[in-house]
Formats: C-alpha cells, sequence, structure tokens
C-alpha cells in the first residue's frame, strides 16, 4: 500500500468518526433529553429494555453514547444495576443498524433504484438536501436536520475514501498472509478488540472491516473472531467514563464487558466445535459487506437471547469484581456524563435545585422555631443543613457553567440562566436561617426574652414568612408562573410589617418595656425576615420573567407596584387584613398618649 492510500485510508476513518460524532450530537440535541428520559422510566422490563436500548442507539448511532449514559444513570441513583442490564443489551444490537447502512456499498446491481442506494450516490443527494435545509431554512429544527444529513454524508464519503484506499491490497500477497493469522481465534478477537478500544468505535471499526471485506481478501473465517473482538472493544468506553464514578456505575460497565466476553466465548466455543465435526463450507468464502453486518448481527442477538436470562447472575459477577465501600456522593444527579445531553443533564439540575429550595425552606423554617423553643439539638441542625446548602450552590453552579459550554437551544440557556439566579438566592436564604438560629442561641445563652406584645408580633411576621416560602418553593418546584405572582403582593406586606414593628419596638424602648440589648436583637430578626422575603420576590419575579423571555426584573417590579393591577390589589389587601397586627398593649397606649 503506497503512502498516499494509507492518508486515504486514515482520513476516511477521521471523517467515519466525525462525521458518525457529529450526526449522534444533533440526534442527541433534536431529542431534547426525551430518549434518556424513555431509558430512565421504562426500563422495570428486562425485555423492554432490550428494545429501548436498541431504539436509542439506533437512533443515535453509538452503543458507547447508550451505555455511557446508562453508567451515568445508575451512578446517579436514577437506575438500578438490574435494570441498566436489558439497556446494555439492546444497546449492542442497536448499534449493528450501523453496519447495516455501511452495507449499502457493497451493492452491485444496475438497477437504477439500487443504484440511488449506494453510498457514492446516496450521500451526494442527502449531502445537498443538507446543505440547503442548513443555510437557507430559518427553522433551527429543519438545520438541525440539515445538519444531520450532513454529518451522514461525511460518514459515507469517509467510508468511500476507505474502501477506495484499500482496493489495491487485493493484489498484496502479504496483505493475504496477514489476514489468516485472525484465521487464529485469539489474534483475531485481540485485534477486533485492540483496535475498537483505540478508536472508542464499534460501529467505525466495523466499517474498517466492511471496507476491507471489499478486497474479496476478508474469510469468513478470519472476519468471525474479529468482530467478536469489536464488541469487547467498545466495552473500554464505559470502563473509562466509569472511572471515579460510584461502585454501582463500575459494575454497569463491568456488566458490559462480562456480556461481551461471555457471549464471544461461548460463541467461539460453540462456532469452532461444530467447524471441526462438520466442516463448514463457506469458512473460507470471500467476505462481503452485507456478510459482515450479518454476522455482526446475529452474533448480539444470540448472545442477548442467551445471557438475558442469566441478567442477575450478570450482576452478581460484577458485584463480585467491584467489592462495596464507603464512599457517599451528595450529588450523584449531577453526574458528568450528563453534559454530553445537555437537555437531560438541565432536568437534572432541576431536581437537586428543587431538593435545594426544599432543604432552605425547612432550615429556615426550624430556625424560626427556635426563637419560641430553643433546642441546641434544632440549632446544631440547622447549622449542618446551612452548610449542605451552601455545597448545593457550589456544584450546581460548577456544573451548570461546564454545562454552559456545550451548543445549547435558546430555551435551555434560558432554564440555565434561571436556575443559576435561583440558587443563589436559596442559598442566601440558607445563610439568614443561620443568622435567625444564632440569633435565638444569644438569646438562650443571656437568659433573655422579648415582652409579650414582641412575641406576638413576631408570631405574625413569622407567618408571613412562613406562608411567602412556601408560596415561592411550591411555583419553583412546580414551575406554577400563576402561583409566583402572588408573592409580590405578600412581599409588600411584609415590608410595611417590619416598618410598623419597628415603629413599635422604639415605642417600647422610649418607654422602658424593652431593653436596648432586646432592641438590637429584634432588629436583627426583622432584618433577616425581610431579607427573605426579598429573596422570594427574586425567584418569584425569575419564574415569571423567564416564562415570558424577558430578564428585566426591574422593570416588572415597577409596572407591577406601580399599576392597578387589580389582581396585585386584590392579594395584597387579602394578605394585610390577613396579617394584620394585634391591637397595641392598653398599658402601652396609655403611656403614648400621655
Amino acid at each position: 500500500m503506497s503512502i498516499i492510500n494509507l492518508f486515504k485510508v486514515f482520513g476516511g476513518l477521521a471523517l467515519f468518526l466525525f462525521g458518525m460524532s457529529f450526526m449522534g450530537s444533533i440526534l442527541e440535541k433534536m431529542s431534547g433529553g426525551k430518549m434518556e428520559r424513555i431509558l430512565e422510566k421504562l426500563s422495570n422490563n428486562p425485555i423492554k429494555g432490550v428494545l429501548l436500548g436498541a431504539g436509542v442507539t439506533a437512533a443515535i448511532q453509538s452503543s458507547s453514547a447508550t451505555t455511557v449514559m446508562v453508567v451515568g444513570f445508575v451512578n446517579s441513583g436514577i437506575m438500578k444495576l438490574e435494570q441498566a442490564v436489558g439497556i446494555i443489551m439492546g444497546a449492542n444490537i442497536g448499534t449493528t443498524v450501523t453496519s447495516w447502512i455501511l452495507s449499502l456499498a457493497g451493492i452491485e446491481s444496475d438497477n437504477i433504484f439500487m443504484q440511488f442506494l449506494k453510498p457514492e450516490i446516496f450521500a451526494n443527494i442527502t449531502a445537498l438536501t443538507g446543505v440547503i435545509l442548513y443555510m437557507f431554512i430559518k427553522n433551527s429544527k429543519y438545520k438541525d436536520l440539515g445538519s444531520i444529513l450532513l454529518g451522514f454524508s461525511v460518514l459515507m464519503f469517509g467510508m468511500s475514501m476507505m474502501s477506495g484506499a484499500v482496493k489495491p491490497l487485493a493484489e498484496v500477497p502479504q496483505f493475504q498472509q496477514m489476514l489468516l493469522l485472525f484465521t487464529n481465534p485469539i489474534f483475531g478477537v485481540l485485534a477486533g478488540a485492540l483496535i475498537t478500544a483505540i478508536i472508542q468505535s464499534s460501529a467505525a471499526s466495523v466499517g474498517m472491516l466492511q471496507a476491507l471485506s471489499m478486497t474479496g481478501g476478508v474469510t469468513y473465517g478470519s472476519a468471525m473472531p474479529i468482530i467478536m473482538g469489536q464488541n469487547i472493544g467498545t466495552c473500554i468506553t464505559a470502563i473509562i467514563s466509569s472511572i471515579g464514578a460510584n461502585k454501582n456505575a463500575k459494575r454497569a460497565a463491568m456488566v458490559h464487558l462480562y456480556f461481551n466476553l461471555i457471549g464471544t466465548v461461548f460463541f467461539l466455543v460453540v462456532y469452532y466445535t461444530l467447524n471441526a465435526i462438520f466442516k463448514f463450507p463457506f469458512v473460507n468464502d470471500s467476505l462481503t459487506a452485507g456478510g459482515v453486518a450479518i454476522i455482526h448481527t446475529v452474533f448480539n442477538i444470540l448472545s442477548t437471547m442467551l445471557l438475558l436470562p442469566f441478567s442477575k447472575v450478570l450482576c452478581k459477577l460484577a458485584v463480585l469484581t467491584v467489592r462495596d465501600s464507603n464512599e457517599s456522593d451528595m450529588f450523584p444527579m449531577l453526574d458528568e456524563r450528563f453534559l454530553n445531553t445537555p437537555s437531560f443533564a438541565i432536568e437534572q439540575c432541576k431536581n437537586v435545585a428543587h431538593q435545594m429550595a426544599i432543604d432552605s425552606r425547612n432550615t429556615l423554617f426550624k430556625a424560626i422555631s427556635l426563637i419560641d423553643v430553643y433546642d441546641d439539638k434544632v440549632a446544631a441542625e440547622v447549622e449542618n443543613e446551612e452548610d449542605n446548602i451552601d455545597k448545593y450552590e457550589d456544584k450546581l453552579g460548577t456544573y451548570m457553567v461546564k454545562l454552559s459550554s456545550n451548543s445549547l437551544s435558546l430555551e435551555d440557556s434560558h432554564q440555565i440562566s434561571k436556575l443559576l439566579h435561583i440558587i443563589g438566592d436559596l442559598e442566601r436564604i440558607g445563610d439568614h436561617a443561620l443568622n435567625i438560629s444564632e440569633v435565638a442561641k444569644e438569646m438562650h445563652e443571656k437568659g433573655i426574652r422579648f415582652s409579650k406584645g414582641a412575641q406576638e408580633e413576631l408570631v405574625v411576621i413569622g407567618n408571613a414568612i412562613r406562608e411567602i416560602l412556601n408560596i415561592t418553593i411550591d411555583s419553583f418546584c412546580n414551575n406554577d408562573v400563576k402561583l409566583a405572582s402572588h408573592v409580590e403582593p405578600l412581599e409588600q406586606v411584609i415590608d410595611n410589617l417590619k416598618s410598623e414593628l419597628k415603629a413599635r419596638h422604639i415605642n417600647r424602648l422610649q418607654y422602658g418595656e424593652c431593653t436596648i440589648e432586646l432592641g438590637f436583637i429584634f432588629a436583627d430578626l426583622l432584618t433577616n425576615y425581610e431579607r427573605v422575603s426579598d429573596h422570594c420576590s427574586n425567584i418569584a419575579v425569575c419564574l415569571i420573567r423567564v416564562s415570558q423571555s424577558d430578564f428585566d426584573t426591574h422593570k416588572y417590579l415597577n409596572e407591577v407596584k406601580h399599576s392597578e393591577d387589580g389582581e396585585f390589589i386584590e392579594d395584597y389587601n387579602e394578605f394585610r387584613i390577613k396579617y394584620s397586627l394585634p391591637e397595641v398593649p392598653s398599658v402601652l397606649a396609655e403611656l403614648k398618649k400621655e
């Protein structure tokens, strides 16, 4: 083989890999995370899992992507190890679709319809259509479809380049002798596994074998172990992906490896045993691209049929290989494997942010309860939970920044922007919970208490804070924009309550009903309560503005507060009545008159 042809082989392989990767990434983007959610929800039944794994892999043209996705699901706790087995097996079947598409290169017919199916013709048509859709159509969905067609065209051109470059090898005796080495099953399996592991794509390595088969020098006997080795080599992607993951994710990768190893060993033993007895006549026949696709498909289907009933045995083998440890991950759902599927990764971010919101609410409620009845155990819980809320913000923020570096749709970009704003406010609510807890601790240690009037007033504003936080968190977790619109009127009521309570407390100080020290503590509490309501307002306004694709929060607040909006006024009056303050105690009222 000349140096020029060698460059053509590697150039064709590069185009093939790029086309496959590009096409798969656009298909995943177009799915909007739907395929991942289907895998997540509908994998309880093993047979259904196989069908789903095959379907998703056929759609995104990558068994490696599917198995990496599954490793991520297992790592995040979304999917159990037992559920992953069927999907992994199905992924092996789904990847055979690529080999059938590539087998079109071997079509030899004068029929005009069959001619159009040949890659050198069909790839030109898809390339032309793809360019038209991508360059001249403004609709983003059609642009994505154009990108998929262009990716497919690049893939097929790469295949054609490889086929053309290796054709001269048919006349090279050394090449024929090298292929004879692969009739040894050990060499064949090792070669297939090694090549696939290096390029991390079984579809690409099968494509290379199909290109070689067009020389006429590849026989069934030499191809059989290579194809089985290719299935083993594709496991390397999942194994690499499981590095740094939890034990169950590592076990999912091992299930993939054991499935292919056991299938390969079993069928090689059966094949060579039967061949020794019956002397199959086709062993030394030349293999076509279609023949490669047939062997690839039959092997994976039969392996699945053989091992699916023993899926629990595969799980036990994986458990024996990867032992239990004391590892723990506070944020398993934020798995970096999901960064390659942004829509699904954003769904995971939402789930974690919702849990952060619920934890922030619970922490604040515990802190408020300490004002009435102090408990060291509850105070310690508030401190620990506030620390966890800080970790939520740090982990989520870092993860979403990484996610932002991907190619995102406009909707996904808006979702990330919304979540980044909201988790900042949730973290600050946790800070105020800790402040309130520390105020309660100071009062407990010093043995001081507020007057009866101050206590009653704090109950009123405390209840208002509980309600505004409940409305805010529920609207965020349920994406309920209508519910979020009730936050701003209540926030206005809380602002007014704070002003009135400060005025009343100053009066108590003037007439000796309260000490200077308690005055500072009371003012500190009111400030924390009012800041919590401000953060609730920020979250609610963010939800409303993002739903309207408008991020100008100041404009919205000005419009709401200064307009004659009937709903806002109605809500405001309702909350004002609900959280009206008790009458000023009669003794203090008389002193004020004097």
